[in-house]
C-alpha cells in the first residue's frame, strides 16, 4: 500500500472545485458503496465543492434502496473541469459513462486484477476484498481531515457486505474485518440493510422453485442454470434478478464451479462464473470477460458457444480435482 497515493489524492482533492465519480456498467453494490461512500465522505469534508455521482442511470435494482436520487447529469463543460475519479471498475471501456474521458485528470482507485493502466493516479489493491473496504481504508488513513458519518459508513459497508459474500471469501482478512468494525462504529443499522439486501418477496418464490428444478451438472461436477428470455418473462425477473441467481448454487457439494447464463435481448447470453478454490478469471477471459480469481463474468453469443465454455469450465474442475487434496 503506497502512502504517497493518500497524500496525493488529497492535494487533488483540494485543488479541485468539482469532483466526478464513476464506476462500472451495471453497478453493484461495491460500486454503488464505494462511490456514494465517498461522495458522502468528500461533501462532508468539503461542503463547498461540487461532488457528484455519474453512474448513467445503471443502479442495480437491488441498490436503488441505497442510492437514492440520481445527480443532475453535468454538462460538457463541467466534465472538462472537474477531477475524475473512477472506483472499481478494471477497464475504460466498461466505465459507465464514457464521459469520464473529459475529465482535466483522472484517479483510479481499484480491486480487480490490474489490465489496463489508466489514470494519472492510480491505486490498485488486488488483495483488498472490495473497493468499498479500500475507500474505508482511504478514509482510516486520511482520518484527521476527512469526515465520515453513519450514512457514509453504511455506504462503506454495504458494499464490503456484498463484495466479500457476507466476508465469506478469501478475500477476507482480519485487516477487512478492523474496517468492516470501523465502519460499524458509525452506528450502521445492519439490521436494515440485511433486509434491504438478502429478503425474498412472496412473488420471487415460484423462480426460486422453477431454478432449484433446472440446475445441471457437467461431468466432473461443474453446476449450471440457464435463465432464457422466456423464463425471465415469465417469472417478471428483471435482469439484475436473473443474474442474482448464480448465488443458488452457491453450496453444492463438489460443484467447485458454478455459472449461470442469463439470455440477453439480442439473443446472447451473461454469464456468471463463481468458484470455490478454483481460479476461473482466465476462463472467463476467453469469452470476453474477467474479474476476480473465484468471481468472474463473461459473454457467449449463442448456445454453442455456451456449451464450449460449459466444456472448458468441466475440463478446468477435472484437472484442479486431479491435482489437488483436501478441498472438502
Amino acid at each position: 500500500m503506497s502512502s504517497s497515493f493518500f497524500s496525493e489524492f488529497l492535494d487533488r482533492v483540494r485543488a479541485s472545485d468539482r469532483i466526478l465519480l464513476f464506476a462500472h456498467v451495471r453497478p453493484d453494490g461495491d460500486a454503488v458503496g464505494s462511490t456514494r461512500g465517498l461522495q458522502k465522505i468528500l461533501r462532508l469534508t468539503y461542503p463547498e465543492k461540487d461532488i457528484r455521482v455519474c453512474m448513467g442511470g445503471q443502479v442495480c435494482e437491488q441498490m436503488r434502496f441505497l442510492d437514492g436520487t440520481p445527480d443532475p447529469a453535468p454538462t460538457e463543460e463541467e466534465y472538462r473541469d472537474a477531477l475524475g475519479i473512477v472506483i472499481d471498475t478494471a477497464t475504460r471501456d466498461r466505465i459507465a459513462d464514457q464521459r469520464y474521458a473529459l475529465c482535466r485528470e483522472l484517479i483510479k482507485i481499484d480491486h480487480h486484477i490490474p489490465v489496463d493502466d489508466y489514470g494519472d493516479l492510480s491505486w490498485i489493491e488486488e488483495h483488498f476484498s472490495s473497493a468499498s473496504e479500500m475507500i474505508a481504508q482511504l478514509r482510516h488513513e486520511l482520518r484527521d481531515t476527512l469526515t465520515i458519518d453513519r450514512e457514509a459508513a453504511s455506504f462503506i459497508y454495504t458494499g464490503m457486505v456484498t463484495d466479500s459474500g457476507r466476508f465469506r471469501f478469501r478475500s477476507v482478512s482480519g485487516d477487512t474485518m478492523r474496517r468492516a468494525g470501523r465502519m460499524l462504529d458509525q452506528g450502521i443499522d445492519t439490521e436494515w440493510l440485511y433486509a434491504h439486501l438478502y429478503m425474498r418477496s412472496a412473488e420471487s418464490l415460484p423462480f426460486l422453485g422453477y431454478a432449484y428444478s433446472y440446475i445441471r451438472f457437467t461431468e466432473n461436477g461443474a453446476a449450471y442454470l440457464l435463465v432464457s428470455r422466456a423464463v425471465q418473462k415469465k417469472f417478471a425477473l428483471s435482469f439484475e434478478e436473473a443474474c442474482a441467481s448464480v448465488s443458488l448454487m452457491d453450496s453444492i457439494r463438489d460443484s467447485l464451479i458454478w455459472l449461470c447464463f442469463i439470455e440477453c435481448e439480442d439473443g446472447s447470453f451473461r454469464v456468471r462464473l463463481r468458484s470455490r478454490f478454483v481460479t476461473v478469471s482466465a476462463l472467463a477471459s476467453c469469452y470476453g470477460g474477467g474479474g476476480h480469481a473465484t468471481a468472474s463474468g463473461a459473454t457467449v453469443q449463442n448456445r454453442a458457444e455456451m456449451r464450449r465454455l460449459l466444456s472448458d469450465a468441466d475440463a478446468l474442475l477435472a484437472r484442479y480435482k486431479a491435482e489437488n487434496t483436501g478441498w472438502l
